[in-house]
């Protein structure tokens, strides 16, 4: 068993991941800043249940102070990092782009700066589908060039992955960064579109419809994307002088112990078809304003994610039905009490 430092356990994803690594057996010491870009009050009730599993102790403060995230990190010595905590939303860094530079650089940094002192054997990055922005070329392939973000959160999170490969070739620190794409489930963030969409139909109010549906998106139920984490937490990225056989489609730096994965579920949905399975669950039909394209957004995601499967002989499949009914159970839950 491991000890590992989460940053964002209070985030949707980080608490997935933090559950699912606490009922295995790790110890967790979670960090986050409880910002309020969405209810604080969820991202408590997330941390309440963790703090309720053995294993689990956690801090609220913000990345960028680094003294408490030095002293934390000291103290509870992991063996591994995964870094979750992000200023997340990509239309929110149209009108915000301060807390992103702040928050994803800075913070970044900072969790760079504290395994690297700490000689963690793994750090584990999010990314974002994002990073491959204009790159009309789908299935997105690690090895895509991801020259040309769109949005400022974006090109926070390319920075990020071009800074810490810095440190995996100065500093032999084993990276890798994980891209995630359009992840849905229980206790997920208010703000994404699955989640409106679903409070709207149940309150009988209209859902805004970016380029009127027009827009496909891969779609990944969070229960894969934490089995993909998982498995990905032993496999460290080695360094040049000690390689086995190369891996088919690897992203693999030539010359640092840093690497790039997909998880996705490999397959693009349409909006409009989300929209139905969506209704299909609630037994209510959506009223649709349909509006032109989002500046920044993009028109399609597709996760190539061969090089996970080749990794961990692991690959997300859930089909969206299956992985939508969980979150709905829990919606009509949640918003009952």
């Amino acid at each position: 068993m491991q000890k590992i430092l989460i940053t964002g356990t209070a985030g949707f994803i980080g608490f997935h991941l933090a559950r699912a690594l606490l009922a295995a057996g790790h110890s967790v010491h979670g960090y986050d800043g409880m910002t309020p870009y969405y209810d604080v009050r969820l991202k408590e009730q997330r941390h309440a249940i963790l703090k309720a599993m053995p294993g689990f102790a956690a801090t609220e403060a913000m990345l960028e102070d680094m003294p408490t995230l030095t002293r934390v990190a000291e103290a509870f010595a992991p063996d591994a990092i995964i870094h979750l905590a992000a200023q997340a939303g990509v239309r929110y860094s149209l009108t915000h782009p301060r807390s992103y530079i702040e928050t994803n650089f800075t913070g970044s940094f900072n969790v760079l700066e504290i395994a690297k002192a700490l000689r963690v054997k793994h750090l584990m990055i999010a990314s974002t589908s994002s990073v491959y922005g204009a790159n009309p070329e789908m299935p997105f392939h690690e090895t895509d060039r991801t020259d040309h973000p769109l949005t400022v959160y974006a090109a926070t999170k390319k920075a990020v992955e071009s800074l810490a490969h810095s440190y995996a070739h100065l500093w032999g620190l084993p990276v890798t960064l994980f891209r995630f794409f359009t992840v849905y489930g229980s206790w997920g963030r208010p703000d994404l579109a699955y989640f409106k969409f679903t409070r709207a139909i149940l309150e009988g109010e209209p859902i805004d419809v970016y380029n009127r549906g027009e827009l496909w998106r891969d779609f990944t139920a969070v229960d894969d994307l934490v089995e993909g984490l998982t498995r990905l937490i032993p496999l460290a990225p080695p360094a040049p002088g000690a390689r086995p056989a190369p891996v088919e489609g690897d992203s693999l730096s030539p010359v640092a112990p840093w690497r790039v994965v997909n998880i996705g579920n490999s397959d693009k949905i349409h909006l409009m078809d989300f929209i139905r399975t969506l209704e299909a669950l609630l037994g209510r039909k959506a009223i649709l304003n349909l509006l032109p394209m989002q500046p920044g957004d993009v028109p399609a995601t597709w996760a190539d994610c061969a090089l996970l499967e080749r990794l961990t002989g692991f690959r997300p499949r859930t089909d969206l039905a299956t992985g939508l009914q969980p979150f709905v159970d829990w919606y009509r839950e949640y918003t009952r009490t």
